[in-house]
């Protein structure tokens, strides 16, 4: 398949030669661990935040009954895919030489992080944060299901043309925006699903259609880089090669990765929501069936 079908799979030229200009190492290796004071600062603040509010500040407002252990294990298991995201051999892949690992980080921080932090949530934690009216009023309409979808993919999509997916690799203030618009985003797109709070909260049946609808868009994103005849990304053209792979082999196992263990997580998605629906219309129908037992044994 030809980029030139698709415009937005051309690249610059020149672009090759500036990225090469701009890989900050050449040998990769497992023991070097690079670690980002901003992303070490900004973990370890949000899990303070989370332990403070279900914690101190819980028993000090009476906010609401303390949370099962389940629910900060977790939200902090998020904080640390985060982190393991964004700091050493992950972020060394991604950053210097390999599509397919920017793909696995991508992935873990829109489609694993997110839903983690979002069960972790007791909904009375959230309820005073969106109390104040200018708030309450954007966070009803940036959850609803379809702006929540929209927004996703606009932002999930856009960041794959390759003048932006570039450009955030050759600069870092410009990389960070993309991935906190992927978290930001990712929060929004898995609220429908996994909310705390009964806002915007889509049925079962929908759930599984909102799910299934999700999965559509970066399917045809992952497509279109898989099945693309050229390297698309000219930063991963000019990166150094590790593990036997040429760039273009890295990119069509890079978009391999989007296409079929992204898809396969909301399909996991689709499976929960599922079981659990059924779950709840059987417990639905036994206390149906003991409270007829009941009026039928009841004295007249």
């Amino acid at each position: 398949m030809s980029p030139l079908a698709f415009p937005w799979l051309a690249t610059p030229p020149s672009a090759a030669a500036a990225a090469l200009a701009l890989h900050g190492a050449s040998h990769f290796s497992w023991t070097r661990w690079e670690m980002h004071a901003s992303v070490l600062v900004g973990c370890a603040l949000f899990a303070g935040l989370y332990l403070a509010g279900i914690g101190p500040l819980r028993r000090r407002r009476q906010l609401g009954d303390p949370v099962a252990p389940w629910r900060p294990a977790a939200f902090l298991a998020g904080v640390v895919v985060l982190f393991v995201s964004l700091n050493g051999p992950i972020h060394d892949l991604s950053d210097h030489y390999l599509f397919s690992a920017h793909m696995v980080q991508h992935l873990l921080i829109t489609l694993v992080v997110p839903p983690l932090w979002l069960m972790g949530t007791p909904a009375w934690l959230l309820r005073p944060l969106l109390a104040p009216a200018p708030l309450a009023a954007v966070a009803r309409l940036v959850t609803r299901p379809l702006v929540a979808f929209t927004l996703y993919n606009l932002i999930f999509a856009g960041w794959h043309l390759p003048g932006f997916y570039n450009a955030a690799l050759e600069h870092h203030g410009l990389h960070i925006v993309q991935h906190l618009t992927f978290i930001g985003a990712s929060v929004l797109m898995w609220w429908p699903v996994a909310a705390p709070l009964e806002l915007n909260r889509l049925s079962s049946p929908l759930q599984m259609l909102y799910l299934f609808a999700l999965g559509v868009p970066m399917s045809i994103v992952a497509a279109l880089i898989t099945l693309s005849d050229r390297v698309v990304y000219a930063w991963y053209d000019a990166a150094p090669r590790v593990f036997g792979l040429s760039a273009l082999e890295d990119q069509q196992l890079g978009g391999l990765i989007m296409w079929v263990p992204g898809g396969l997580v909301f399909w996991v998605a689709i499976s929960v929501v599922f079981f659990r629906w059924a779950a709840r219309e059987d417990r639905e129908e036994a206390r149906e069936r003991a409270r007829a037992g009941g009026l039928a044994i009841a004295p007249p």
